[in-house]
């Protein structure tokens, strides 16, 4: 390198490091990560593709959009509430704010007042019985399979798991229900049809194997016809005769009855027809974060949370947290996204339409994550031109629509309204790009 060479001009890697934007990124990105941003704009200077005057600006942009995390925030304009590809539920402000009181040192098995070891989740546990009185008592762990697989576990380990056939669901990225009680040590016992099982295929089922009764709701679609199926109150004389525990399956999470959704079950009429425990998702219908619900009668729930398997599926801290704040806080993103008011959605749309030069078409939306398959939600989205999806998926925000029928369809449902004007800067970017 000569004394011309204008690479001479670079900026040296501790000159760069002392400027203050870029401390203050070492301490929240750390060391590693802002060398490697320094060095890669170093780098595109001595191949030429970078003035050297240029670098200092280069690592000041490039640190500006790091973020800690790879993960992307996306705008969800599908118009489907539980995107199971995009986290599934939103967690609302209160869990947010108990993420960060959770994020140190907390009391989560501690008692403050005498200094002693404390039983796991009890403010959890407390909100969860606060919302569900027909539950005599609960149990958190890290997901909705989780606790399926707990439950057939601690009660059928070794031992029969009555079924019925038409039952036997898969569930997400191809997990199937009899492999996981598979897993267990537990045995199948399927009984009836695809279509059709009737109170005497479980009678003529049970017997000294049998472990537990599992009753499951099936996600993601909905069987018409010729068809007949056992419901908890039948299948509770059954249980009680046999002593065995009877376990429902709700998948979805909804603690209480919702108009909106009458063929969904919920947890407190389940437990109220006789199921001895109810397990469910806590990131779908609940709206919380992910975690596995356990609800129901406290000798059940018991034997559950005694078993070994329960420390490996345990719910964390933060879980913990967000859990209780979604429960015991004001409604939900998923509940407001799922009760939006048609007419408000349709002057929102309206808005974004005439502002980008789209229309507005009516547009169902959908519950997602498997909880009321084929139950439309009535509203409005924005059309427009196919190729604007890309662009507006690559953006910044990131925005996801939908692509039906030849058109980018917005649907606004599930966009907070405090987003409008993001998604609008999102929207214009994005046909800007196609023009």
């Amino acid at each position: 390198m000569t004394e011309a060479d204008p690479r001479r001009a670079i900026p040296r890697t501790d000159a760069l490091l002392m400027l203050p934007p870029v401390r203050a990124a070492r301490a929240r990105l750390g060391e590693h990560v802002v060398r490697g941003v320094v060095r890669d704009a170093q780098d595109q200077a001595r191949r030429g593709e970078l003035n050297p005057d240029e670098v200092e600006k280069a690592v000041l942009e490039t640190l500006s959009r790091c973020r800690a995390t790879a993960l992307r925030p996306v705008l969800n304009a599908t118009g489907v509430v539980v995107h199971t590809n995009l986290g599934r539920a939103p967690l609302s402000a209160a869990a947010t704010e108990a993420l960060l009181a959770a994020s140190g040192y907390v009391d989560v098995e501690l008692d403050l007042a005498t200094g002693a070891r404390s039983a796991r989740g009890v403010a959890a546990r407390a909100a969860l019985l606060a919302a569900c009185p027909a539950a005599e008592d609960s149990l958190v762990v890290n997901n909705g399979a989780a606790a399926l697989v707990l439950a057939t576990t601690a009660l059928a380990a070794g031992r029969e798991v009555v079924v019925s056939r038409g039952e036997l669901i898969e569930i997400g990225a191809g997990f199937r229900l009899p492999d996981l009680i598979a897993s267990t040590g537990a045995r199948l016992r399927e009984v009836g049809t695809t279509n059709r099982t009737h109170l005497r295929d479980y009678a003529e089922a049970l017997g000294p194997q049998t472990g537990c009764i599992l009753k499951v709701h099936p996600s993601n679609f909905a069987v018409h016809g010729f068809t007949a199926a056992v419901d908890v109150s039948a299948l509770r004389a059954l249980a009680t005769e046999h002593d065995v525990a009877l376990v429902a399956d709700l998948g979805s999470g909804l603690l209480a009855p919702d108009p909106l959704l009458p063929g969904e079950p919920d947890a407190a009429t389940t437990l109220s027809a006789g199921a001895d425990i109810v397990t469910a998702s806590g990131d779908k219908l609940l709206g919380g974060p992910q975690a596995g619900v356990v609800l129901g009668r406290s000798d059940v729930v018991a034997r559950l949370a005694r078993h070994p398997l329960a420390r490996a599926v345990r719910a964390d801290k933060l879980t913990l947290a967000a859990l209780e704040a979604t429960v015991s806080g004001a409604d939900a993103p998923v509940t407001r996204a799922l009760h939006a008011d048609p007419a408000r959605l349709r002057s929102r749309a309206a808005q974004l339409a005439a502002a980008v030069g789209g229309t507005v078409v009516a547009h169902d939306g959908r519950v997602g994550g498997g909880g009321a398959p084929g139950v439309p939600l009535p509203g409005w989205a924005v059309r427009l031109p196919e190729a604007a999806a890309g662009p507006l998926r690559g953006g910044d925000p990131a925005v996801l629509p939908r692509v039906h029928d030849g058109a980018c369809l917005v649907d606004l449902r599930c966009v907070p309204e405090t987003d409008d004007p993001a998604l609008l800067d999102a929207v214009r970017t994005a046909l800007a790009r196609i023009s």
